[in-house]
């Protein structure tokens, strides 16, 4: 247990990811869609916790490993790979739940007594680019600064 509380590239990816998910809510309302807690605990929005947690990852162990270590190499491969799906793959799939959405909207005013809602379906599932960048960017100045404090100026 103590091995995995020293892990440091672990550490910085996790307060990478909640930091991340904490500044969700916030961007709403720079957006103009208001604040909306349930931002807290969903995939999509901005910044991407995804990119944000590989990028803190990656960022940790090349100041720990340094960039021509093997380690480096697969979390880097492993970010791009992450970040790839979440711009393209998942947020295809949003945009086609998105039209489903719609129809289903339709569906349920034909059928009024059923169960069947429109709200049930996610339309939010994948990101931006810019959404995904600002993820990368906010993972490496955390996993940096994390990683330098922690092992560094300890």
């Amino acid at each position: 247990m103590d091995e995995l509380l020293a892990n440091t590239p672990l550490w910085a990816g996790f307060i990478s990811f909640i930091t991340a998910q904490a500044i969700k809510p916030f961007t709403g309302l720079l957006d103009g869609n208001g604040w909306k807690w349930k931002m807290l605990t969903t995939t999509g929005g901005m910044p991407s916790s995804h990119s944000s947690t590989m990028m803190a990852i990656t960022a940790s162990i090349a100041m720990l490993e340094g960039f021509r270590s093997h380690l480096f190499a697969l979390s880097l491969i492993v970010s791009i790979i992450i970040m790839n799906d979440a711009m393209n793959v998942r947020y295809e799939a949003g945009k086609q739940a998105e039209i489903i959405r719609k129809w289903s909207e339709l569906l349920s005013d034909i059928h009024k007594n059923g169960s069947f809602s429109a709200e049930n379906l996610k339309t939010m599932l994948g990101h931006s680019s810019i959404q995904v960048a600002a993820g990368a960017v906010l993972g490496v100045i955390i996993g940096c600064v994390f990683t330098y404090f922690r092992e560094f100026h300890g």
